[in-house]
Formats: structure tokens, sequence, C-alpha cells
């Protein structure tokens, strides 16, 4: 399951959730199929003003910031780069176009490959 979690500045979110959840899922659909829909979670945490730092120092609208959570048999793939470019600038557009395109240069997505066996629902590990 393709799982987004999302940070970013508070006050750049307010009022924006849903579409923001629209526009990342849209974003997983398009690369992954129809199929990927009803299972993609997203997750959208806003941090306070001057509660994220870079170079010692608190910012205040820092770029947004997207841990996503994937099958780790994805980057064994012969199409991996593909997929994970795409992901990337799907992601990326996603938020863009719902936050603002001053954040797009600086938008971070980082992959996070679980393998199998690895993860659990309801209370099971699910075995692939």
């Amino acid at each position: 399951m393709p799982h987004l979690t999302v940070y970013a500045p508070e006050p750049a979110l307010a009022g924006r959730e849903a579409p923001l959840i629209a526009a990342l899922t849209e974003a997983v659909v398009e690369v992954y199929g129809e199929w990927a829909r009803e299972i993609a979670v997203v997750l959208l945490i806003g941090v306070p003003p001057g509660r994220w730092g870079q170079g010692g120092r608190p910012i205040d609208a820092p770029a947004p910031r997207v841990t996503f959570g994937i099958r780790a048999t994805v980057f064994d793939r012969p199409d991996a780069a593909e997929i994970l470019s795409r992901l990337t600038a799907g992601v990326t557009e996603a938020i863009a176009s719902v936050l603002g395109d001053h954040f797009r240069s600086d938008v971070t997505v980082e992959f996070v490959g679980a393998p199998d066996g690895h993860t659990g629902v309801g209370g099971v590990l699910i075995a692939h």
C-alpha cells in the first residue's frame, strides 16, 4: 500500500487538506493505476511556525517534505528509476498545485521501502 506522510507548514495546509489529499491520491493513481486509489493513504502533518529548523535555526515557511512508504520490491524492478521519477514529479506537482508554486523547487520526497513481511494491517502481518 502506498503511504504518504506530508509534513508542511500549518498555515499552508489550513483549509487545503481535502484538495491536497485528492491531488496526492491522483498522483499515485497516475503511476500505479486505478487499483491503488482505495489503498493510497495520505497523512498530513501541519508544523506550526518556528517548529521546523534548518541549518541550526528555525524557519517559518519550509517546503513540504514527503515520506512515501512503498513495498521494497519496487527498488529491484528494471523500471524502478522511471517509477520513482514519475512518483516524485507527480507528488511535487500535487503539492505545488494546491499549496503554491513557490514550494515546487524545494519539495522533498523520500521513498521508504518495506520488505515483504514487514507490514501488518489489522493485527495481521502481511506476507506477499
